[in-house]
């Protein structure tokens, strides 16, 4: 990675929720986010150890590391790939989604609940999921697309 390419403007979507991200940068379509941009965005931190979240630690692979860390920025998508999980960005790259893995994935549907989330009745007054727990609910949704 050259210091010379242009940042721009990107939203990540991932379990941490929707965020913004500036002067991130797109190369050989792999999207490098400013190491300071890294835990907000995806809840991971570049440390000498490798790419850690709370205890645990990945190591970048062993001649490789300028693959997944170089001059201030980390290559999330070759990271999230290392990791098993899938990303996905828009045909422009302004949008990119990070995914769980299989093993994530199945572990969360083991306890058969859903995940809380929070939306408005017809009447605009707002109903969380959690509000009803224990309860049986029927839930019925609709998209105009």
């Amino acid at each position: 990675m050259t210091e010379n390419e242009a940042g721009i403007y990107v939203t990540i979507v991932s379990e941490q929720g929707e965020r913004d991200v500036a002067n991130a940068r797109i190369m050989d379509d792999d999207l490098w986010l400013p190491v300071d941009a890294l835990p907000e965005a995806l809840g991971w931190t570049l440390k000498p150890e490798g790419l850690c979240r709370e205890a645990v630690c990945i190591p970048l692979p062993r001649g490789h590391e300028d693959s997944y860390a170089a001059n201030g920025f980390v290559n999330a998508s070759a990271f999230w790939r290392l990791t098993d999980r899938c990303a996905t960005r828009s045909a422009a790259g302004d949008i990119w989604v990070f995914g769980a893995n299989a093993r994530e994935r199945a572990g969360a549907l083991l306890s058969l609940e859903a995940p809380d989330f929070t939306l408005p009745d017809l009447s605009g007054r707002m109903h969380s999921l959690s509000d009803y727990r224990g309860r049986k609910i029927y839930l019925v949704t609709w998209a105009s697309w």
